[in-house]
Formats: C-alpha cells, structure tokens, sequence
C-alpha cells in the first residue's frame, strides 16, 4: 500500500464538537419584509443555530456563500469577544464552517472576507 503522509490542523477540543440537533425557524412577522415569493431569507439569531435550522431544507442547494467571520485578533468589537484563545475561536468557527460546506451546491463557492490585523489596531482607531 501507498500511504501518503496527512497534513493536519489540530487544537485542544477540536474532537469535542456539541451536537446540535435540527431546529425549526419561526417567522417573527414585524422583521418580515419584502416578497415572500423569493428564496430569500433574512435570519436573526445565533448563526450557528441558524445553519443547523436551515441545513436539512438547503443542503446542496446553495451556490454562493459569503461570510465576514471574526478575526480574533483582540480589537474592541461589540457584536462578539474578539480576544478568544485561538483553540476556542477555532472550535466556534468549524461547526459553521463545516455546515456551510455541507450547503453548498456542487458548483457552489464559499467567500470568505480576510483584512490584515492591522486595519483594526484600536490604538489608531481602526484606521490606517
């Protein structure tokens, strides 16, 4: 047999995943708008129960995901802990990234938005 060496990221607790069990939207209709006739949707909540909600309706269905994860790179930011110890940033990003994946349709992309650290030095106010 011809075994090739597997490269590999590793990180504490990355084998211990939560299960998430499939949920139900609910629509809140004083957030609806718009036609509802499209195969749009706007969701509010946690975005990894959100995928969960929706992976079992859309898996392979989905042709273009664009994502702005956190950077975790310790800048004040008030929608999420921006200063996470890289194993458990890492463990909050994989189940999302891995049902993204699963969405996705077979000539489907994911696009993920990088900046440089720099660009949110709180020291310069976010700025260049």
């Amino acid at each position: 047999m011809n075994h090739k060496p597997k490269l590999e990221l590793t990180w504490i607790g990355k084998d211990q995943q939560p299960k998430l069990e499939p949920s139900i939207l609910i629509e809140d209709p004083e957030k609806s708008y718009g036609d509802k006739n499209t195969e749009n949707m706007l969701i509010y909540g946690d975005n990894l129960l959100a995928l969960k909600a929706i992976e079992q309706d859309f898996t392979g269905k989905v042709k273009c995901i664009y994502i702005d994860p956190p950077y975790n790179i310790g800048g004040a930011f008030d929608q999420y802990n921006d200063n996470l110890e890289h194993s458990i940033w890492l463990n909050l990003i994989k189940p999302r990234i891995e049902i993204l994946r699963n969405l996705l349709s077979e000539n489907g992309s994911i696009w993920i938005s990088i900046t440089e650290p720099n660009l949110f030095n709180s020291e310069n106010g976010g700025e260049e």
